[in-house]
């Protein structure tokens, strides 16, 4: 059993033990107590995904031309911010891509910032979340190099520029782009478990300033890591949409 077991998660082991390891069953994986299967980053990754649908499902029935609301206002900024930003990183009409750019964003944002809610943690200070938001982008925006390039055109990209470079550049090229889902990883998980820990361990220490200090600066980091990381997504995107020789 999990010593560090949240209540949320004891209540998923308590009465979803079975839901648990039929899910995991379907991937061929065991869990390592298969009386308490479910694990805090699981769920609370199951608690954000929940928060997101029903935020959506109240601010799609709110919605307004005349009079939007104040979630609306959130949502239409974001949205504004993520084109102008998507923009600045080179991508022309990046309407098509806005969708998986905000759904990151958001998603991340919320992992990141569930960690501040007393007797939650944020499942970002896991490594399997960044990875899998980190595979995701990776075959995101390769699925649209292929689709807005060719295949053809699309793979020449990693020759280079001339075929004389192309032995030296086709192994570099391949590096860089497996290492990307890597660097992504590493750099949200490292930046929130570590943020994660100076909280907990000043919490322990101190009482009411020094802790609100350092939660507001892991609301700040928060914010910093959601953005670092659908910049660079959108970063991967232009460069894979790119038709410029």
């Amino acid at each position: 059993m999990n010593e560090h077991e949240l209540w949320l998660t004891r209540l998923f082991n308590d009465y979803f033990a079975g839901a648990g390891n039929a899910i995991l069953g379907l991937f061929n994986l065991k869990a390592e107590h298969a009386a308490r299967p479910w694990e805090n980053w699981i769920v609370m990754e199951l608690l954000v995904v929940a928060i997101i649908m029903v935020a959506v499902a109240v601010i799609r029935g709110s919605l307004s031309m005349d009079k939007p609301g104040k979630l609306q206002h959130l949502v239409e900024v974001i949205w504004g911010f993520l084109h102008d930003t998507a923009e600045d990183a080179g991508i022309h009409h990046p309407g098509k891509f806005l969708p998986y750019f905000g759904t990151l964003f958001i998603f991340i944002l919320i992992c990141n910032l569930i960690g501040v809610i007393p007797s939650f943690e944020s499942p970002t200070m896991f490594p399997w979340v960044p990875c899998g938001c980190a595979i995701a982008t990776f075959l995101y925006y390769n699925y649209w190099g292929f689709r807005a390039q060719g295949i053809g055109p699309y793979l020449k990209h990693f020759a280079g520029p001339m075929p004389a470079l192309a032995p030296l550049m086709v192994p570099i090229e391949l590096v860089s782009h497996m290492a990307r889902p890597l660097s992504l990883t590493i750099r949200l998980f490292a930046n929130m478990f570590a943020g994660e820990q100076v909280t907990i361990a000043f919490l322990k220490l101190t009482f009411l300033i020094a802790p609100a200090v350092f939660m507001g600066l892991h609301v700040f980091v928060s914010f910093l890591q959601a953005y670092i990381f659908a910049l660079l997504t959108m970063i991967y995107v232009s460069g894979a949409v790119a038709h410029e020789h």
